[in-house]
Order: structure tokens, then sequence, then C-alpha cells
């Protein structure tokens, strides 16, 4: 009914045009009311064009409405307000959307509004340096729940995990494997602050002591020998203690063994990582190696680009890009001085092969402490020559997690924190996908175990996973009392739907599809949580005020319709959440 709406108020808009009334149109914003006595609809084009008609908003209202042609669905249009036009639709207009769902099935609310734009959205990324925590879930269930919003409204949508497989902090990983791996032979030493610490280094390097014994094993004065002092000794220095300890195991291992047990870090808990994301409902099309950046030779094509666009300038030994002149704040280094390029550097390659690729649309969803870094990757790809409006970066506020009251601390390197995979066995995929979504990505959240786990109407996802159920009890019921529900007759008497009860609740069902379209085009899945609670919220006082079973025949099947549509539009909408619909709970 909104295009329907929508084509009306264009014509009319026409009309006005013609008649000198007006010079153009403004978008129209035909839009839901949330007070039924305000109709239906509302459209506030009246007011936007006040200025260049010259005239009081409810006249030009009139005037719209005057020149708009009738519509056997409008039952009747009222100017309110300053000028707002409602819309009240007429019964049988409104009744078509419990036909319209129940043919539809698991595909209504689906379209091709995108018209197939290929759309790449990159999301989690985490450091391939243990396993997720609770601070990783946020951004995954952001992202593959975007993903399936958007490719229910007809966009090509590609999922792509951007693993961090080289820099500096792999070798931290790698060296403290290693680490391990000697202490687990007997080497006594103290192990480096900024070392991992984790329990999972321990699994990996007795792994590495499996398959290898001691061929890795070295004295530990060999080791320490004039190494910078660690943090809390005399003149310590945390992080040229690593860098030294990193340096030795490439000198003492050499470059094959070295290898073997970078692998042997990256490989065993970037396999944990996929396990877990796959366990989570979170599936990706291509995992995109850092290091293939510089191995294929992107990183120096994309500097070079940047050079012959006059983008890139030499400052003692180093190339920097002139970020400040595409809006940055400062230009910033891509080629050091010793010839080593900077992460910035594969960033860009990376962008730069992403479009080459043949997207026509990247979204990146980083965590909310990578916000420094937006102007810049923008700066690059304006510069590269690409619109700076084909890349959004959305910015993933930390998820707080709270047990009993208490927020619970989180720190990779040490070890202390909760995995991505305890948070699902302690409360469930479902309860955290469903959570993680609840608001806008940059808003923060405090994510309540305690709540989480409940299982009353406090508690969202049970609440609307409930209302599925119940709707499944009721048409279960028919079984055993050997009674039938008629689809055909029902579909034929949804005039007899008049309690108020049932009128809002096809009201709401109405407004499905545009809320998918919503949540997907604004990238903000946390719409179609707030929708489907009121749906569930509408369906309990249904349930509580009528009897679904009834003796009226013919009320009875239009009722049981209703029911079914509700059904269908409750499964569909927590199956774009990533969320299951159960038929008993």
């Amino acid at each position: 009914m909104k295009e329907t709406i929508e084509k009306l108020v264009d014509q009319a808009l026409e009309q006005l045009i013609s008649d000198s009334m007006i010079e153009s149109k403004p978008a129209l914003q035909i839009t839901r009311t949330k007070d039924a006595s305000h109709g239906d609809f509302t459209c506030n084009v009246a007011m936007m064009l006040a200025k260049q008609a010259g005239k009081p908003p409810r006249d030009i209202a009139q005037a719209i409405i005057d020149a708009m042609q009738s519509d056997g669905s409008i039952a009747r249009v009222e100017i309110a307000g300053p000028g707002f036009i409602n819309f009240f639709l007429a019964q049988e207009s409104t009744l078509t959307i419990i036909n319209d769902i129940i043919e539809g099935g698991d595909r209504f609310g689906e379209s091709n509004a995108a018209g197939n734009e290929k759309v790449q959205i990159e999301f989690v990324s985490a450091n391939p340096t243990g396993p997720l925590h609770v601070g990783h879930g946020r951004g995954a269930a952001y992202g593959a729940t975007l993903a399936t919003l958007m490719r229910a409204v007809g966009f090509d949508v590609d999922c792509e995990y951007y693993v961090n497989d080289a820099g500096r902090q792999m070798n931290i990983l790698a060296t403290s494997v290693w680490l391990r791996y000697l202490e687990l032979s007997g080497i006594e030493f103290t192990f480096p602050v900024n070392g991992y610490k984790g329990d999972y280094i321990f699994d990996i390097a007795e792994s590495i002591r499996s398959h290898h014994a001691d061929s890795f094993v070295f004295p530990a004065d060999t080791i320490f020998q004039e190494i910078h002092a660690d943090e809390g000794e005399d003149g310590g220095d945390k992080e040229k203690h690593i860098d030294d300890l990193i340096t030795r195991a490439r000198q003492l291992l050499g470059n094959d063994n070295y290898q073997q047990v970078f692998k042997a870090g990256l490989n065993s808990i970037l396999d944990d990582i996929r396990n877990d994301l796959e366990d989570f409902g979170v599936h990706y099309d291509n995992w995109y190696s850092e290091q293939s950046l510089a191995d294929r030779g992107l990183i120096g094509k994309a500097v070079e680009q940047l050079q012959r666009a006059g983008h890139v300038e030499e400052r003692n030994g180093a190339l920097w890009f002139l970020s400040t002149k595409f809006g940055d704040e400062k230009d910033r280094v891509i080629i050091r001085d010793n010839g080593q390029a900077t992460y910035f550097a594969s960033d860009i390659a990376y962008h730069m092969d992403k479009f080459d690729r043949g997207y026509q649309r990247l979204i990146n969803i980083w965590g909310a402490d990578h916000h420094g870094y937006v102007a810049r990757v923008k700066a690059a790809i304006g510069a590269l020559g690409a619109s700076e409006e084909k890349l959004d970066i959305l910015l993933v506020q930390f998820a707080n997690l709270y047990r009993s009251g208490e927020r619970v601390q989180m720190s990779t390197r040490s070890g202390s924190f909760v995995t991505l995979r305890e948070l699902r066995e302690e409360v469930g995929k479902d309860a955290a996908r469903f959570f993680y979504v609840m608001r806008k990505c940059e808003q923060h959240m405090d994510f309540d175990l305690d709540l989480a786990k409940s299982q009353s109407n406090d508690n969202p996802v049970y609440y609307i996973q409930y209302a599925h159920a119940r709707i499944c009890s009721v048409i279960e019921q028919l079984t055993e009392k050997q009674l039938k529900h008629d689809l055909e007759n029902g579909s034929n008497n949804l005039n007899l739907l008049v309690e108020k009860h049932e009128t809002s609740l096809i009201s709401k069902l109405d407004a499905y599809a545009d809320t998918v379209h919503k949540s997907a085009f604004n990238e903000e899945p946390h719409l179609l949580v707030h929708y489907l609670r009121e749906l569930a919220t509408l369906l309990h006082s249904y349930y509580n005020a009528h009897q679904f079973i009834n003796e009226d025949a013919d009320l009875h099947d239009a009722r049981f319709n209703l029911i079914i549509a509700t059904r269908q539009i409750l499964r569909n909408g927590l199956t774009l959440l990533g969320v299951s619909a159960p038929e008993k709970m």
C-alpha cells in the first residue's frame, strides 16, 4: 500500500507543477502512523513545499488531495496538524496482506529492490592470535545479520574475513608458542610480559612438541643472552624485550623451523575461529590473507598508482601518502625509511583489490577503537580514484558482559577473557545472536547473561519465540480435538476480523516488508528486532483476549488464517536474524 500512496501523491504533485503552484517535487516520505486514530499512513510533503509555494502547508495539503486520483484501497484522506496528509485504508485493502503472507511463505518480505548491486561486507577480521571473545561476537552477529537482510532485498552480497597473518602481533604469537614449547621441554625462564598467555598457547606448543620432540630446544642462556630487560626489571622495556625475543627465535630456529612454529600457531587459531563462527551461524564467502597482498605484489602496485596520481611524497627516505588533500588530519607514512610497508599500505592495497574484484559497494564493520582510522582509509579510496561514498565504515561498540550484576573483565594476552564459544554454550546461539543486534551498532551495550538465559517475558528473544510456539500449539490443538481449518474459507471471510486486537495485528503484519527494506538499506538490523517484539506483544494480547477455535466456522477459519500469517512473519523475521523459531517451548 505504501507504493500505491506514493504513486498517488507523486501524480498529484505533477499536477501541481503543471498548474504552476510548485516548481519541483521533493523526495516523498510516506511513513506509517504510530496512532491508528491518525490513519494508516502519513505524508509530510505539504510542509516541505511551503517555502517554494509561498503558501500555508495546510493549503498545499488540500491542493494535493484535490489533485489526487481516487483509489478503492483508500477509504479517506485527512489533513492533520500543521499540514500532515493522513491516509485511512479501506478494510478490504488491509486484509489482503494475510493472503499475501500465506502465499509468499518463507520468501515473503523479500524483494529485488537493490537490483543485484554487488556488495562486499568485511567483518570481525580479528587478529588470529587467540580465540574470539564476546567483544568479537557483536561484530559477527551484526555483520552476518546485515548480510542476510541485504540479500533479502536484492543485494548480491559476499562476506569476507581479512586474515591479519602478517605483522608484529603474529610474530609475538609465534614467539609465545615457541617459549611455551621450551617450558614444556624443561627450560626455565620468566615468560615475557608482552607474550600471549592463554591456555590455548600451551595446547599449540604441546602439539609442536608431539611432532618435533626437542628439535627446537635451546638453552635459556643462549636464548636470553643480550636481550633487553623485561618490564619490572632495571631498565626494563617490555616492547624491546619481546622484539628481541622475536629476532632471537628467528636466528636460532632458522627460517624453515620458525615458519613451522608460526604456521602452527596461525593455523590452529584460525581453524578455531572458523569453527567458532560457523557454530555461531556466521558464514564467510572468502578468507583473505593479508600476507597474500605482498606475495602478489599488490602493495607495490597500490603505492605506484598513488605515486602516478601525485599523491605520494618522499620525506627523509620514507614515502608519505598526502592524505590531508582528501580530508585526513595529517599525512601518513606508507613505506618506512627502511623500505618496509606500513600496515596502512597493506590496507590501501586491500581496498584497491576489493574494487578490482568488481564490488560496487564496500562495507567495513570495525570495532569502535578504529574510529581514528576511518578518515585515512576514505582518503585512500578517493586517491585511488573511487568514490568515497562507495565505502561504508560502520563502527561497532564493545559489548560489556555482566554476570550476576558483576562486569566481566577481558584481556586477550592475559588469557583472562570470556570466549564467544563460552558465551554461546552458556546462553545459547539464539539469545547471543539476538541480544547482539538489539541496539544500533554504534551504541554501547551491556550483555546481561542472566536475562539472556531466563525463560520469562522480560527476555525478548524468549518472548518472540514463545509467540511463534504459542501459535504452533493452537494449530496442534486442532488435530487433538479432531477439528479442521479451511484455508480457502478463511480467506473468503477475512472481513469478519474487526476486533481491535485483529486490526492492530493485521496493520503490523502489513509493515513487515517495509521493515525488512528499512533494516537492510539503513544498515540497522535492530529495526527488525523492535518490529518482532511489537508483533509478539500484539499476538500475546490477541491470544489472551480471544478464542481462536470458534464454533462459528467462518470466524474460526478467518482467525486461523490470521495467526498462520503471524506465525509466518515471526518465523521469517527470526530467520533473518539468525535465530530459530521453535514450535514447542
